[in-house]
């Protein structure tokens, strides 16, 4: 009855199965692995930034450039404050107001984005504390360069002059005249009444949507694996019934084509 396994047709099938069924249980296993992997990330940086709140901050030259081994990690810079900017739209402890980014000009000639802290509301630079002025030594957690789109980094433009929408050297080296360190930090003890503003993990260490998309995508790919070895079965149901009907002589007849009326 399965004879038919052996036709040129069927050997196409089963070669398609064999070949199908070993690659989706592989980028099934791949996409799970991805996952695997963020969720090591993402509880190695919350270990790493449960650490990094004590232990001693190192020179911040020492530190760049920043990496998933270094963001986060407490630093500090000696230098005096310059250009101050407001960052709006940030979100803290649930509340949206803005952050007060002030350029820290060290003696190595380049300057360094210090986010001295965050107030709620609208950005505005009357409500922003100047910062201290002299020599100042500044301690807070390091930062890698913002991009839009990013962990509630807006990509819109058109600010009002003395705002910067993303706390990056890309985006500030058009506003301020300074060089510029690609880095930024957030002090550990906010400035004159402000609100530390938190470090946020490394880029890709967190459990965000694209980890949850491998997840799905884990998912997606068994599931091809199913539906193929299910569309295999029924192929070869189908086709054994048919043998079977065939050698039993239970086949559907022919309509009988409908007979001419002959002229008299």
């Amino acid at each position: 009855m399965y004879r038919f396994l052996l036709t040129p047709r069927w050997w196409g099938i089963n070669v398609f199965v064999l070949l199908a069924i070993p690659f989706c249980i592989f980028m099934g296993s791949w996409q799970l692995s991805r996952f695997e992997g963020r969720v090591h990330d993402s509880r190695a940086a919350t270990k790493q930034a449960a650490s990094d709140r004590h232990e001693t901050a190192q020179p911040l030259d020492r530190m760049l450039p920043v990496d998933k081994a270094t963001s986060g990690r407490r630093v500090s810079a000696h230098g005096r404050y310059g250009t101050q900017l407001l960052v709006p739209g940030r979100q803290v402890d649930g509340r949206y107001g803005f952050y007060v980014l002030t350029l820290l000009r060290t003696g190595s000639g380049k300057s360094l984005p210090v986010v001295r802290g965050w107030l709620p509301g609208t950005a505005d630079a009357a409500k922003a504390p100047a910062p201290p002025t002299g020599e100042v030594t500044v301690t807070g957690a390091l930062q890698a360069s913002e991009t839009p789109g990013d962990n509630g980094v807006s990509a819109a433009g058109g600010l009002p002059a003395g705002q910067t929408a993303a706390i990056s050297s890309a985006s500030l080296v058009n506003l301020v005249p300074d060089k510029l360190y690609d880095a930024w930090i957030t002090l550990d003890k906010a400035d004159s009444g402000m609100k530390a503003v938190p470090a946020s993990a490394p880029q890709g260490t967190g459990l965000d949507l694209k980890a949850f998309q491998n997840l799905g995508y884990t998912g997606e790919w068994f599931v091809f694996a199913g539906f193929v070895v299910f569309m295999w079965f029924r192929l070869l149901r189908r086709e054994a019934e048919a043998v079977r009907d065939a050698e039993l002589g239970l086949v559907p007849e022919e309509e009988t084509a409908p007979a001419t009326v002959s002229a008299p």
